[in-house]
């Protein structure tokens, strides 16, 4: 199971269940797994930390942003 697929099927559990207000711890939870998931920690030893780093928040903000705009396509974006 992705964590996409893991973030989709909490989110509707969470609603089905009445507490939509999960939805952004579970979308926090969700960007922060994927980030240790990216982690290479032997990095840091080798020296090429600050470059991994960099690369890390990189590839952390490009999932906000897809699953940002997969909300708003789906209409399920926050409500004002």
């Amino acid at each position: 199971m992705t964590i996409d697929a893991w973030l989709q099927d909490a989110i509707a559990d969470a609603e089905r269940r009445g507490i939509p207000e999960l939805k952004p711890i579970l979308e926090t939870l969700a960007r922060t797994t994927a980030a240790l998931r990216a982690a290479d920690f032997n990095d840091h030893a080798a020296g090429s930390h600050q470059s991994s780093v960099i690369s890390r928040q990189s590839e952390v903000t490009s999932h906000q942003s897809q699953s940002s705009d997969r909300d708003q396509q789906s209409g399920s974006g926050p409500k004002s």
